[in-house]
């Protein structure tokens, strides 16, 4: 498992990314599951950046776990406990002007997703990520 911290703000993403597409790429993950995890990866961190810590800035520590057929990202914070499955998934057969704002980014990872999981352990909210190619 390889780790990177970052402070939770929209404009340490890229940070994330490259370091979530450099440890896919050395697993030899195929290109679809990479664009997925990618894709997973960009909404929950934008999420946590945008709302995890609402008074000051925090940190967030994303680890990745691969293999050339599975992968899985922990990302971890201590900003306000939240667990996003226990929303409702959107209703995607309304139009855009009748659906609520939010809640696509999660609807799209558990889409993408295998395996999706919180848990507030300590502190810290842990939101696990897993897909197998």
């Amino acid at each position: 498992m390889k780790q990177i911290t970052v402070p939770a703000q929209i404009e340490c993403a890229n940070d994330v990314f490259v370091f979530i597409k450099e440890e896919m790429s050395s697993a030899g993950m195929d290109a679809k599951t990479q664009n997925s995890v990618r894709i997973a990866v960009e909404e929950i961190f934008v999420n946590i950046a945008s709302y995890a810590y609402p008074a000051e800035v925090g940190d967030v520590t994303v680890s990745i776990t691969t293999a050339a057929d599975k992968c899985i990202v922990k990302f971890e914070d201590s900003g306000t406990p939240y667990d996003p499955l226990d929303e409702s998934d959107p209703d995607t057969e309304l139009s855009l002007d009748e659906r609520d704002i939010g809640g696509l980014g999660i609807f799209m990872t558990k889409e993408l997703m295998d395996n999706v999981e919180y848990r507030y352990e300590d502190g810290q909210n842990i939101l696990i990520i897993s897909k197998i190619s």
